[in-house]
């Protein structure tokens, strides 16, 4: 009998102590804010000082669980809510938003510049107060979009991103990223056009809106079109910078070797070509810009056309009689030990 009652008493004892465990056991609370959730923890709060196991240190008077009243932060700097503790001594000041209101990495998806990448991260690490921004500039949901002119004049980004506070908005790459392109031309193969060597001497607005649009709405823009300013004619014009006649700056060429069986094979050098002459001498009047396939004869050649455009003997050597410049002097044959020279030359 004595056991049972022993028995029954520390029965008692432990559903004494995990009935008041069980009733602090409370679970985190979130809430649905403009801002996006808050999280509260409960556990955090009851392991403070002050508020161990002390659930009265908030209910009922900070929070009412009846009435179940939202406080605005307006309020909460007032003293009200989370503001009767959190006012930077008892704990953290209300203006540390990012410690409750969960802040991401923002993507704006910007048709013209493509993806622009808005870092809350980065920007909290230079000031935890978040009412620089939130509501004056920028609403806490989703605003209406602000130009870059707009910027310009002090709106939105530009407020801060001035040149004297921030870096200035006409550093558009720092958040606009850019990268190398190529472009695929039949005629003359692949193009590079490189932003990197371009921001280091001009702008991103030197060239957008105008003479290149920021999407996939620019038409191809022939050479004689660049001759007469437009696209990137509008300052490659030999004043700005480098003219579009040189095109060897952009468009790639290539020493050419041709295999000609019974002449013996004919080396063709750009790089000494292009030190005289301008491509369109040659190109594509006389010559289209890829392999064609057909070979031109000697014969042709003499009468003027291919290489005998300029090989006439006036302009440059002639094709007629100057073999030895073009064509190469094949190796002679070996037969039975004895050194054989190829007739055919």
């Amino acid at each position: 009998m004595r056991y049972s009652c022993l028995y029954v008493t520390i029965l008692l004892l432990l559903l004494t102590f995990y009935g008041t465990a069980l009733a602090i056991n409370v679970k985190d609370v979130t809430y649905s804010t403009t801002v996006g959730r808050v999280v509260f923890s409960h556990s955090d709060h009851m392991g403070k000082k002050r508020m161990t196991k002390n659930c009265r240190a908030c209910h009922d008077a900070l929070f009412d669980l009846k009435k179940r009243r939202t406080a605005s932060m307006a309020d909460m700097g007032k003293g009200a809510s989370c503001g009767a503790c959190h006012d930077g001594k008892k704990g953290f000041p209300l203006t540390e938003c990012g410690k409750c209101h969960q802040s991401g990495e923002v993507t704006f998806k910007v048709k013209a510049t493509g993806p622009t990448r808005f870092s809350h991260k980065s920007h909290l690490a230079v000031s935890s107060d978040c009412s620089l921004c939130h509501p004056a500039l920028f609403s806490t949901s989703h605003g209406k979009r602000v130009t870059m002119a707009e910027m310009a004049e002090g709106k939105s980004c530009g407020a801060c991103h001035n040149g004297k506070k921030a870096f200035g908005i006409d550093k558009c790459i720092t958040c606009h990223p850019v990268k190398e392109i190529t472009y695929k031309v039949k005629a003359t193969g692949p193009t590079p056009f490189s932003h990197k060597s371009h921001l280091a001497v001009a702008t991103c607005s030197s060239c957008h809106p105008s003479p290149y649009y920021t999407n996939k709405k620019n038409l191809r823009v022939g050479m004689a079109a660049m001759e007469k300013g437009k696209s990137c004619g509008a300052c490659h014009n030999s004043k700005t910078a480098f003219s579009v006649k040189e095109c060897t700056k952009c468009h790639m060429t290539k020493e050419l070797e041709f295999s000609v069986q019974d002449a013996g094979d004919v080396h063709f050098s750009h790089t000494s070509h292009t030190a005289l002459y301008r491509c369109g001498d040659c190109h594509t009047a006389r010559f289209i810009t890829g392999r064609s396939k057909r070979k031109v004869t000697m014969k042709e050649m003499e009468e003027g056309k291919s290489c005998g455009g300029c090989h006439e003997g006036k302009t440059a050597f002639t094709v007629s009689d100057t073999c030895g410049s073009c064509h190469r002097e094949q190796r002679p044959k070996v037969s039975g030990g004895e050194h054989v020279h190829d007739s055919r030359r």
